[in-house]
């Protein structure tokens, strides 16, 4: 239903509603009339009202399609079922395929077991959660926002209605206010996925300076000197205790390191105690100048390093001045989530423990050094919460929901039993998950599966040994262009190839080039501003103008593949000269390496990124110059649907579970299959169950996922077979529809495939 026409329903539908409540009858009946009308207008088969009653319970009051003998027989405790969760979270919820929901309950008094797609708001008033109003369909329908919207107008119109005390007594409707009162939501972004349950501690640690003017500069740069030293002492004492020595996390808080020193931090620090100021002074001084600089600047790179500086500068300023240790003044007995404006990696280091549930963030990006620590590390973490240190205070309850990029805020005991049941859920099926590392990808039919990761810290490279992984799919080298603060030379780019090298242990790591620009800066490399730079000057158009660059890496690639296999990919190729390009500099560099007599790669592969749609129409000539393809989806989704996947707004407007996208798919793997050319796929769409379980269906064999999604995608290859799965995503490529997820999950459900 398009926007206007689904406006003019609404107008049409609360007009009617109206007239039955303005009508005659007694309350009972003219619910009754209302549901009916609402499931014909809105074109469902069910609509159903349930009343909120005392003792947390929900009672079904009137409804249209389910049977008339369930009406005020049935009952589900708050939380309790899908009518329930809604209740709980005071959210709607909108299901193809309400069935396959893990908190779906059957009630058999009801007959619902022949419908399958669900659509339930709450009725709220006054801030309280006063009932449920839900439609149900026989179909496995897709509800769009506007008719979410248009069912949450009408549960508001409904809500004086259900809460005058005409259906339960005013007593009753205030006898369970908590359970009533539905948690403070507050909205934000994903910078690490999970969910976590604690009591809130506000990160609030700036130490007070009040001796300023020094006495002696010459004790006051020895006290610098101390502090400095003594700061990166415990950095690495603090590595150790968390396990992460040795790790990409060690070179995280080294690069913030680096940084400080690379812009003249300390330097500055000194000239400040050269004008009389005291080492603490000094250091305030200069973090406030910083700062100051830093508000004037609008590229997002640059202002999350002032975070790296803020931390190092509180750490310095806690040496300097004997602040208590922060870690005493947590909860003793009770898990807990740190909300802070901003934190710095090191700072979150501070907190680490088995206690330490979560974490919530004022700023923060995805790219921020706190939030790959925290990734590693399995802590969720939630920014860019506007005020949060202001809405939340300490020993409030809280619930990170990563996932769905929200917090609660004081939830009620039984939206805690939710998250409380998901997180043993979890637990149990990473237990399961871990029973399967050591079996192979291997589908019922016997088909196998090759599984890999994808990575750019050394730190995601432990899934290796611990999943039983094939390899590494795609390892982004840019990384460590953008922590350091110049360009790296190639003997410190050869010492990080041959670090990745050695902890992958002989298992395949296909190196993707350096692919900068759009939304991937380097701070030290100057960058126009352009109207659309997902899709102008970056990855290998960079290389095109500056070769030298491309060359640097690929020299340092090879020195340190001596005596390994070498795959190198290059990203962002719209023609397949530019492959030819960059295959010819390989070769170049290749000679030279022969020529100065030093140990060669055992053997050099080179491939391709297929993520430019112009590139598809180039494919029978594409595979006779590579040696191996993949696919990257996220960026040839967005490409091919004109649709920047950064934007909230049209995130969800378009599925990569289409039959246009799948058709396409099949395409690319058959004819890299009659080429004999390597095919894989290394996109999001592998990390999903569902869709990784498409991917099969459209014939392709090798997927390259985030680390923590190789033990959902392996129990879901293997519960699946391939034959029967192949040609129910044949059939799929010919329907007429936006989306066939529901479909492909409704086939898992009847072929008993596991998705998380």
């Amino acid at each position: 239903m398009q926007f206007g026409q689904t406006v003019l329903v609404l107008r049409q539908l609360l007009a009617r509603i109206r007239d039955v409540m303005a009508g005659e009858g007694d309350t009972q009946a003219r619910l009754e009339r209302i549901v009916q009308v609402i499931a014909v207008d809105m074109g469902a088969q069910v609509c159903s009202l349930y009343v909120r009653r005392a003792g947390d319970v929900l009672e079904l009051f009137a409804t249209h399609g389910l049977r008339q003998t369930a009406v005020h027989r049935t009952r589900l405790a708050i939380g309790q079922g899908l009518i329930g969760e809604i209740a709980a979270k005071a959210k709607p919820l909108a299901l193809a395929d309400a069935q396959s929901h893990p908190s779906f309950v059957y009630r058999p008094e009801t007959g619902e077991e022949i419908y399958h797609s669900l659509m339930g708001v709450p009725i709220l008033r006054g801030g309280r959660v006063v009932g449920v109003l839900a439609i149900q369909s026989i179909d496995r329908r897709r509800y769009s926002d506007e008719e979410i919207e248009a069912l949450q107008t009408i549960a508001m119109v409904l809500a004086e209605m259900v809460a005058s005390g005409n259906l339960v007594g005013p007593e009753e409707l205030a006898s369970s206010e908590a359970i009533a009162v539905p948690p403070m939501r507050l909205e934000g972004a994903r910078l690490s996925p999970g969910f976590g349950l604690g009591v809130a501690v506000l990160h609030k640690h700036h130490q007070v300076v009040r001796r300023l003017v020094a006495e002696d500069t010459a004790v006051e740069h020895e006290r610098l000197r101390k502090a400095v030293s003594d700061m990166h002492g415990q950095l690495d004492v603090m590595l150790r205790a968390n396990g992460l020595a040795g790790s990409e996390h060690a070179d995280v808080l080294e690069a913030y390191r680096m940084i400080a020193e690379d812009v003249g931090w300390l330097r500055r620090i000194a000239e400040a105690i050269n004008t009389g100021l005291t080492a603490e002074a000094a250091v305030q001084k200069v973090n406030t100048e910083i700062h100051a600089q830093i508000a004037r600047v609008s590229d997002s790179y640059l202002r999350e390093r002032i975070q790296d500086l803020d931390d190092l500068a509180q750490r310095l300023l806690q040496h300097l001045v004997g602040a208590e240790d922060r870690a005493q003044r947590l909860p003793p007995d009770h898990d807990f989530v740190v909300v802070a404006r901003s934190l710095g990696p090191a700072q979150l280091l501070d907190y680490s423990s088995s206690r330490l549930k979560g974490l919530v963030l004022q700023e923060g990006s995805a790219n921020a050094h706190v939030a790959i620590v925290a990734r590693s590390l399995g802590i969720p973490v939630v920014g860019q919460i506007e005020d949060v240190m202001a809405r939340i205070e300490s020993g409030d309850p809280v619930i990170v929901d990563a996932d769905h990029a929200q917090v609660l805020l004081r939830p009620s005991a039984a939206l805690r039993r939710i998250y409380e049941r998901s997180s043993a859920d979890r637990a149990r099926r990473r237990a399961e998950y871990t029973q399967l590392r050591d079996l192979e990808a291997t589908t019922r039919d016997g088909v196998r599966i090759s599984l890999n990761v994808n990575a750019g810290l050394a730190v995601d490279l432990q899934p290796l040994s611990d999943s039983g992984v094939d390899g590494v799919g795609l390892y982004r080298t840019e990384v460590p262009f953008m922590v350091y603060e110049q360009l790296p030379t190639v003997e410190v780019q050869r010492q990080l190839y041959r670090h990745v090298l050695d902890v992958a242990k002989a298992k395949p790591v296909v190196f993707r080039t350096l692919d900068v620009g759009g939304d991937k800066i380097l701070p030290y490399w100057p960058h126009g501003n352009e109207e659309n730079p997902a899709m102008g000057w970056r990855a290998i158009r960079v290389s095109w103008d500056r070769p030298a660059v491309l060359r640097q890496q690929l020299r340092a690639l090879i020195q340190a593949a001596a005596g390994e296999h070498l795959h190198v990919m290059f990203p962002m190729i719209a023609e397949v000269e530019e492959f030819r390009f960059a295959r010819r500099l390989l070769d170049l560099e290749l000679e030279r390496h022969t020529s100065i007599d030093q140990p060669p790669p055992l053997s050099v592969r080179a491939g391709a990124m297929l993520e430019v749609p112009a590139l598809l129409f180039q494919l029978n000539e594409l595979v006779q110059v590579v040696d191996f393809l993949s696919i990257g989806t996220n960026d040839l989704a967005q490409f091919l649907f004109a649709s920047d996947r950064a934007s909230h707004r049209m995130s969800e407007r378009y599925d990569v579970l289409s039959p246009a996208v799948l058709s396409l798919l099949r395409q690319v793997a058959e004819r890299c299959r009659a080429g004999n050319v390597p095919l894989s796929l290394c996109g999001e769409m592998a990390g999903r169950p569902l869709d990784a379980m498409a991917l099969i269906g459209v014939g392709l064999r090798q997927l390259s996922m985030a680390p923590p999604c190789v033990g959902p995608v392996k129990a879901m290859i293997r519960s699946a077979d391939t034959a029967v799965l192949a040609d129910f995503v044949s059939h799929l490529t010919t329907l007429r529809q936006a989306s066939v997820r529901a479909d492909l999950r409704a086939f898992a459900h009847d072929h008993g495939i596991a998705l998380a």
